[in-house]
């Protein structure tokens, strides 16, 4: 019985290592004449650079057009609002970017952010309208304004899906090794009749290793992305200081919407300003800095 098991194993290690070897030599075979007829470095990187920056594009539109229309807003009109545009006005005079259009939503949260590019909108919660004073409407209206002003958004879109096609071309270069190394180590693993040794080869931590260093690209790339929107949270709240000379109704604004905001899970969950939890690893994974930490730059920036 050992030896009949034994020797089948054998038959399908002999079995299992010339597939993987005739699949790399096709592979190979095929591959061939792609890579005698590659393009220029410089042509190539050109070419993958306007791909991932065309698709980083197309997505932030697309993205956008959902999202509006899940909203189920409406514009708020200036006569409705006089006093709301004429502060929208004055702020937009003094940045560079187009008046936005207001657009009036139920948020699981009072809230506000912007979409869009060029113009834009920026949406707000109905019941900002009671929660805030005229002063605080007017900061938050800045702080928005401000993520529009350098089109955040789009840049973190677009940033993303260049490195996101970066991330995928290393994979896509490592997934062949990975694929041959793993077959070769269980190959070999059953010939020796001890199929679960395969990972403690050398070509099994070789496959381990290339599958860990996709994954930790992956991650990093996730950190880069949340660090630089938690960083575009901060210079927004800086450029709306900057413009309406009042760090206190921005610090009082978040401070309100602090106490309000108790985030349900769902689809719309990042675009909200609310804490996280104090824990650092939940901070890194944050796209917003944490609300005291934001709070209390603003305050002394007022003292």
């Amino acid at each position: 019985m050992v030896v009949t098991r034994r020797l089948l194993m054998t038959v399908v290690g002999l079995v299992s290592l010339l597939v993987y070897l005739v699949a790399a030599y096709v592979g190979y075979i095929l591959l061939l004449p792609v890579w005698n007829s590659r393009p220029s470095p410089v042509m190539a990187a050109l070419a993958i650079l306007g791909t991932a920056i065309t698709l980083g594009v197309l997505n932030y539109w697309a993205a956008t057009a959902r999202l509006k229309r899940s909203l189920d807003a409406v514009e708020l009109p200036r006569a409705r609002a006089p006093e709301v545009y004429r502060r929208l006005d004055a702020l937009v005079g003094q940045m560079d970017v187009e008046t936005p259009t207001l657009l009036l939503a139920e948020l699981p949260v009072p809230n506000a952010f912007a979409i869009g590019g060029g113009a834009g909108a920026i949406v707000l919660d109905r019941r900002l309208f009671q929660l805030l004073s005229a002063a605080e409407f007017e900061a938050l209206l800045g702080h928005e304004l401000a993520h529009l002003e350098t089109r955040d958004a789009l840049v973190q879109t677009v940033a993303y899906s260049i490195v996101q096609t970066l991330v995928g071309l290393i994979g896509l270069v490592l997934f062949p090794i990975i694929v041959l190394a793993g077959g070769i180590a269980r190959s070999l693993a059953l010939l020796r009749g001890d199929p679960s040794s395969w990972s403690r080869t050398w070509l099994g931590r070789t496959q381990r290793y290339s599958l860990q260093v996709v994954a930790g690209l992956g991650f990093a790339v996730t950190l880069v992305i949340l660090g630089y929107s938690r960083r575009r949270e901060l210079a927004a709240d800086d450029r709306a200081v900057e413009i309406t000379e009042n760090p206190v109704a921005l610090a009082r604004t978040l401070a309100k919407i602090e106490q309000a905001s108790k985030p349900e899970p769902g689809l719309l969950r990042q675009l909200y300003v609310h804490s996280e939890s104090d824990s650092e690893f939940s901070r890194l994974l944050s796209t917003h800095p944490p609300m005291d930490e934001r709070i209390q730059r603003l305050q002394e920036r007022a003292q």
